[in-house]
């Protein structure tokens, strides 16, 4: 079957009921153009033409609109979002956005929130760091709105990931912070708060000097009560020592040693190179003012 035929035939029925004259007023025809654009989006979606899939069904979110269907016009912008998601990711974001204002208009957060979110993973995948910040942000807080805690915490460690990716350490520091007490807090949770301070002390590695390092790992133990024992203290302890001590070989063996029993991410991989490089350029100094 040749689906893109078949949905362009629809499409055309569609925009010609829209440009007729209705002795029933404008309703019946935007309501018989919904249903065809419905059929023909769907059409595309088999052909797999996305852009036209997506451009169909922005037709049916206008058809929605003017019904004042604001529910249904904002799975249409969705809908047209998911198809551009596959050609053209800017386009996508914009019908997103769309979905986003008609779900706030209607006091339907969480769902405004999940599109937000939305919008920040495909920017995300752009590699566009700063603006998927912005609409996590946004999201995150529509979810702390709707008391959606733990959807909340998943925005707020993206944004956290990707502020000390942009060196933006005490923004980073903050959210995992807050994110572990949180997580002490909730008995489901509270095993998981150690690798949210394990990564706030590896930030806090990253830029502060070794007071406030130090400092800041014995906040961390009273936040959660059991990380004083935890291979996690004792490997920022270790990392400490040897950034203190200027000694590139404990800190590396600290690395190895952790690594072997507890797989290191990327993330902390490339965050703990930065502290590595912090220790070497310490000794480089030292060297020439020793000459």
């Amino acid at each position: 079957m040749d689906y893109a035929a078949k949905a362009a035939d629809l499409a055309g029925k569609a925009d010609k009921r829209l440009k007729a004259f209705s002795l029933f007023g404008s309703g019946n025809k935007y309501e018989e153009a919904a249903e065809l654009f419905e059929k023909a989006g769907n059409q595309y979606k088999l052909a797999k033409a996305w852009n036209e899939a997506g451009e169909t069904f922005m037709k049916l979110a206008d058809c929605h609109i003017k019904l004042e269907s604001k529910h249904e016009a904002a799975s249409a912008w969705v809908e047209a979002a998911k198809a551009f998601l596959k050609s053209d990711q800017r386009r996508a974001v914009s019908c997103l956005q769309q979905a986003v204002s008609l779900y706030t208009d209607m006091g339907r957060l969480g769902m405004a929130a999940r599109q937000l979110r939305e919008i920040a993973e495909v920017l995300e995948k752009e590699g566009d760091k700063e603006e998927s910040i912005m609409f996590y942000e946004q999201a995150g807080d529509l979810f702390s709105t709707e008391n959606s805690t733990a959807e909340a915490n998943k925005c707020n460690l993206k944004i956290a990931q990707f502020a000390a990716e942009l060196e933006r350490y005490p923004q980073a520091i903050a959210l995992y912070e807050q994110t572990a007490k949180a997580c002490v807090e909730n008995n489901l949770l509270k095993y998981s708060a150690k690798g949210h301070l394990l990564n706030a002390g590896i930030c806090q590695l990253c830029s502060a000097d070794l007071a406030t390092i130090r400092s800041a790992l014995e906040r961390y133990c009273d936040i959660d009560l059991n990380f004083d024992n935890s291979r996690e203290h004792t490997f920022l302890v270790a990392l400490t020592d040897a950034l203190d001590g200027g000694d590139v070989d404990a800190f590396t063996a600290a690395v190895a040693d952790f690594d072997s029993l507890t797989r290191l991410d990327a993330w902390k991989t490339s965050l703990l190179v930065r502290v590595k490089r912090k220790i070497q350029s310490r000794d480089d100094i030292e060297e020439e003012d020793l000459t």
